[in-house]
């Protein structure tokens, strides 16, 4: 008896903060961190939104997409229309989803169960989080070859072909390891700051990492000898291998968005404002995205030049920069390396950390808030770090298309549920309703419709992956793997529109009614629970199977 109260007493005192009043059901469904933003965190403006991309597109992920596309034979001006078509594209995306999250402030986690329903959601959740965790460790990793080259830039010795150790799997030597190791510490303290705080992060981002990679692109270039020989290099493949590399091109930028597109939501409930969070990423994203594309193919072609092959990755690059020269060139290595550990740790804060903790906030509402999933995050990328997904620019590609695969079918999803079959009206109290009464309960807690939706869109694409890692497939299969982005959400979302249109869904809208105005300390106990909205203009249906969308 004793022994149970001190485990009951242990349990309650790592419980999180949460509403008084909620079933043991509830528990499983909110918290602190669930609950749509109350007004006074409601504290991201425009310009947030645009320093938050600004600081977001300088990273080295970037870097290496775009450059990987000159290695794959396009020429920069081809590359560079890849990227804006890309990102552009992107956007578009991003405002789409995110639209959700800024008019009624809750996050990917809670919006996802009008969707796929209030257990079903989990799936899509843990998928989002464990993506999110291994992609956490690769850009640590990544973070750490910045830190490896800031300390070889003091210590020359400090290198990695020179120190073997005991670690394989991509990890050649002890430095990389206890680089690696470094940043991987250094960027716990980041995941302290609640959300609403960690904007300050992005704009110091936006205003020091920048100009150390104008600095970059204006050093490679002098040592190429000027942008002349850089923009004379034309492509080096032609007819329809160009076409397609071309598309691959386009959908490699798009899918460096893939886990943005679904959890934007995460970022646009703490918007002041519904609009404050529409055109400032639509213009935000494609113009930053851009730029930094661009210093990253102009960089990657100055490679070719100075070193007679093109080097896909910058941090390689400084690494070649600390060897030729003396004391002032290894200064200017640190600089710029410091500005990319810093791109680096922005990054994984924002797409991974943040992106983690909310998702697994979703799926332990009782014990875990966005701080300590973050902090699980971290400790499950230190276990998993999968580094060999960056041995060559066709891994990193190849494995970034895989990750778009599963999330362009929930993007799918989503979208359409809100905007074609609810019309954008959302019962926000029934998002928090375990009951089986509850408008978003459907068939034992799982809209059945959204989970043939979800399938549909990964199997057109199945075959195609098989092809792109190594498997004899037909062409027919690898070219729709090569738009795998949006055939999975273009399959996803009309098996899902098809679906409520024979079997309707409940809490639908027979005209576009966003009622998002109405949301403020929101409280779901049931005692204090309304079903539906007492506003006179809303037309929703409420009840199982009662949709008219």
């Amino acid at each position: 008896m004793t022994l149970s109260r001190h485990l009951k007493d242990l349990a309650d005192r790592l419980a999180v903060e949460s509403e008084e009043g909620l079933t043991p059901s509830q528990r499983m469904l909110t918290n602190y961190d669930l609950k749509p933003v109350e007004v006074s965190r409601r504290q991201w403006g425009p310009w947030n939104y645009v320093g938050f991309w600004i600081a977001e597109s300088y990273n080295i992920n970037t870097w290496m997409i775009s450059s990987s596309m000159v290695i794959g034979g396009l020429s920069w001006w081809q590359a560079w229309i890849c990227v804006w078509i890309g990102y552009s594209i992107s956007a578009c995306f991003i405002v789409m989803n995110g639209r959700i999250g800024a008019m009624y402030h809750i996050g990917f986690p809670v919006a996802n169960r009008a969707s796929f329903g209030i257990w079903g959601s989990l799936w899509p959740i843990f998928n989002r989080a464990a993506m999110a965790c291994i992609w956490y460790g690769v850009q640590a990793y990544i973070g750490g070859n910045c830190v490896y080259l800031m300390i070889r830039s003091i210590w020359k010795s400090w290198d990695r072909t020179k120190a073997p150790g005991p670690f394989e799997a991509g990890v050649s030597s002890t430095p990389d390891f206890v680089s690696f190791f470094i940043f991987w510490l250094c960027s716990l303290p980041a995941i302290w700051f609640p959300v609403h705080k960690i904007r300050h992060l992005f704009t110091v981002k936006a205003y020091f990492v920048p100009p150390a990679g104008i600095a970059f692109l204006i050093w490679a270039l002098v040592r190429a000898g000027g942008v002349g020989p850089i923009v004379n290099q034309s492509n080096t493949i032609y007819g329809s291998d160009l076409a397609w590399e071309v598309v691959k091109g386009i959908m490699s930028s798009i899918a460096n968005f893939a886990t943005l597109v679904i959890n934007d939501s995460d970022f646009t409930r703490f918007a002041r404002r519904p609009k404050d969070a529409i055109w400032s990423q639509l213009l935000a994203i494609p113009v930053g995205f851009a730029l930094t594309s661009l210093i990253g193919i102009l960089v990657s072609s100055s490679s070719g030049v100075i070193y007679n092959e093109p080097i896909w990755n910058p941090l390689s690059l400084l690494d070649r920069f600390i060897d030729d020269g003396g004391a002032a060139q290894r200064f200017g290595v640190f600089v710029i390396s410091l500005a990319f550990a810093v791109a680096q740790l922005g990054t994984n804060i924002s797409a991974n950390s943040i992106s983690a903790g909310s998702d697994m906030t979703a799926l332990l509402p009782r014990y875990i808030n966005i701080r300590r999933g973050g902090y699980i995050c971290a400790a499950v990328g230190l276990a998993m770090c999968p580094y060999n997904l960056l041995t060559s620019a066709n891994n990193f590609t190849t494995y970034l298309s895989a990750y778009s695969v599963f999330l362009s079918s929930i993007a799918g999803v989503m979208s359409t549920d809100y905007y074609l079959v609810r019309k954008g009206y959302l019962n926000v109290k029934g998002l928090y309703d375990a009951r089986r009464t509850g408008p978003y309960f459907f068939t034992f807690g799982v809209n059945w419709r959204g989970y043939t939706a979800y399938i549909a869109g990964i199997l057109i694409n199945v075959v195609g992956f098989a092809g792109a890692v190594g498997r004899e497939v037909p062409k027919g299969a690898a070219y729709i793997y090569n738009l795998n982005f949006f055939c999975g959400f273009i399959v996803a979302s009309l098996t899902y529109w098809g679906l409520c249109k024979i079997w309707p869904v409940p809490e639908t809208s027979v005209k576009w009614m966003e009622v998002g105005d109405a949301v403020d300390d929101l409280q779901v106990a049931y005692d204090t629970m309304n079903d539906g909205y007492d506003d006179e203009e809303t037309t929703a249906t409420s009840g199982k199977g009662a949709g008219t969308g």
